[in-house]
């Protein structure tokens, strides 16, 4: 879209929930409109705020305006990091930017070469973090952060204009605090219900979508539209559960099983995806995206909720062990429990309290070092043999679990529990959950859009203390005492399961021979980047059941076909 007088230019992908309280302020200060829509309140916004318009915007964005007056393009993407951007400096002094990678692949001058730090954060996450990018040159503005170009100048260094900060408590009553959670959440889905088109939402049964579907279902004047995804093995299903949270809200709901078979997308996942990415739920997701879409064209989900208020188990290991480590001394716990990791056998099959290996070499490192491994998908071992010494060199000292370690030692944060949220906040959740997301609801012409990250919830949960995120064992503690007028309580405290799909069972049997190929691949062995004998062993391993390296093998196939994508 252009101004009226030329000088403005905007491209823009996403949607500004508050663009009705923003139309008004600026009609007030003499703004004229010629349309409805949210993208001209970013033209008038810039005329009359320039970047400052930024705090003022509650939304999903990335965008880019040109302003011929000033000589200068502005790109920005929203706190959270829900929608993309991507930019390259070119030989011919030009920038190129878009939202995703192929955007700017198609321009002629863009060189495509892969980079080995970007292989190393991939295999060490699972996903490209968003300070890197598997194409040599290319970067992405991260969430949270504005780059403003002038012509003839050099490209600066983005700025950050929006963090989340955990250093601020929050005051009041338990029952204070619940009334002001129902009140931002609903605020939230109520303001992501605005829609010219069919919404719905998706539906796992789990805390997150039950709850956002409750609220829908609290301001929707007819039933919503909701929908969810199975599996085909015992153990990963949910179907039962969502079954029940439509019920109970009369919600008019549709499912689908994903099997085996679906790893045929794999292509179509690669072509959406551009950088490698092997979170196996991206599947399930595509499945459900592609279910949804045939009845609605918006669909609100549940993501962020675990981030900002503290769902995944993994918090609750790190407190625990973070305070085993405040009461040892480090040369002590480094002796001690260095030893003891170092000789315990490993127990991939084992749950995670009886897997001893893992919490005594935890408990031997620092916090922010254990919490970085922990997240990780390969450990650095494993990474240390799978890479070839060639690529070790390339490497140069790099290593995938620094980014991780420096925010959580940078985290305006008060303890344990904040760092590992706050970093997660910047890495994980804008390049896993959301990034598989993003690629896949788009990939199918859906928008998906996230109620719980709101950033005035998110703030909101940044502020609780400790023991309102995390109680007992039980993340979310203060979500689901406000959510127990609303929800079932086996609904509520049932254990935590995910979005999990059975890729070690698929890579022992239907896909054993996918896996056994690997080590053959021209473009893993072509590249020199790999030991191939390595490969050859862990495929062997896991199909014998000595270890479970599934999710391994899975980023490799992933990995594969990507670089055959990008640069085959």
């Amino acid at each position: 879209m252009a101004s009226d007088n030329g000088q403005l230019a905007i491209v823009f992908n996403g949607e500004i929930y508050n663009y009705k309280e923003l139309r008004t302020e600026l009609i007030q200060m003499g703004a004229r409109f010629r349309t409805e829509s949210d993208t001209e309140i970013l033209l008038h916004g810039w005329e009359a705020w320039g970047p400052a318009m930024l705090p003022r915007l509650n939304g999903m964005f990335a965008f880019a305006i040109h302003d011929a007056g000033r000589h200068c393009l502005f790109l920005a993407r929203d706190r959270l990091g829900v929608k993309p951007l991507h930019y390259v400096e070119l030989s011919d002094g030009a920038l190129a930017f878009a939202s995703e990678l192929k955007g700017v692949l198609a321009h002629p001058l863009l060189r495509r070469t892969p980079d080995i730090c970007a292989i190393e954060d991939y295999l060490a996450f699972g996903y490209v973090p968003d300070d890197n990018c598997i194409v040599a040159g290319v970067k992405k503005l991260a969430a949270g952060h504005a780059l403003l170009i002038q012509r003839g100048k050099p490209v600066p260094a983005p700025t950050r204009w929006w963090q989340v900060n955990f250093s601020r408590r929050a005051t009041g009553s338990v029952k204070a605090l619940e009334e002001e959670f129902i009140h931002l959440m609903r605020d939230a889905v109520r303001s992501r219900m605005l829609a010219d088109v069919p919404l719905g939402a998706f539906l796992s049964g789990g805390v997150d979508s039950s709850a956002v579907v409750a609220m829908m279902a609290e301001l929707s004047p007819r039933a919503v539209k909701t929908c969810t995804i199975g599996f085909d093995e015992a153990g990963y299903d949910e179907r039962d559960y969502a079954r029940r949270i439509a019920q109970r809200f009369a919600t008019d709901h549709r499912e689908q099983v994903v099997a085996v078979d679906d790893v045929s997308l794999i292509d179509r996942l690669v072509t959406a995806f551009d950088e490698p990415f092997a979170d196996p739920s991206a599947l399930a997701t595509y499945r459900l995206c592609e279910l949804t879409r045939q009845s609605v064209k918006v669909a609100l989900s549940g993501d962020g909720a675990d981030e900002s208020l503290a769902g995944y188990r993994r918090y609750k290991f790190q407190v625990a062990e973070e305070r085993v480590r405040g009461l040892i001394p480090a040369s002590l716990r480094r002796a001690v429990f260095g030893t003891l990791g170092h000789y315990y056998p490993k127990a991939d099959w084992a749950p995670r309290l009886l897997r001893g290996k893992a919490t005594f070499l935890a408990l031997a490192e620092d916090g922010a070092e254990a919490y970085a491994r922990s997240v990780g998908v390969t450990a650095p071992a494993l990474r240390a043999i799978l890479l070839s010494r060639d690529a070790q060199r390339a490497l140069g000292g790099h290593r995938a679990e620094d980014r991780y370690i420096q925010s959580m030692r940078d985290a305006p944060a008060l303890d344990a529990l904040d760092r590992a949220q706050y970093a997660d906040l910047q890495h994980w959740l804008p390049g896993d959950i959301l990034t598989k997301t993003d690629r896949t609801s788009m990939a199918v012409g859906l928008e998906a859009r996230e109620p719980m990250l709101d950033h005035k919830l998110v703030e909101f949960a940044a502020s609780l203390p400790a023991s309102m995120r995390l109680r007992g064992g039980q993340g979310k503690w203060l979500m689901k005492k406000a959510m127990e007028r609303y929800l079932p309580r086996d609904i509520l405290y049932r254990p935590k399961m995910g979005f999990v799909t059975p890729i070690s069972p698929w890579y022992r049997g239907a896909l054993a021979e996918d896996a056994a190929s690997l080590s053959r691949s021209p473009m893993l062995a072509g590249c020199g980047w790999f030991d191939t004998a390595v490969i050859d062993r862990l495929a062997g391993d896991h199909r014998a059941g000595r270890a479970d390296h599934g999710r391994t093998l899975w980023q490799l196939v992933m990995l594969d076909r990507s670089m055959a994508h990008l640069f085959g």
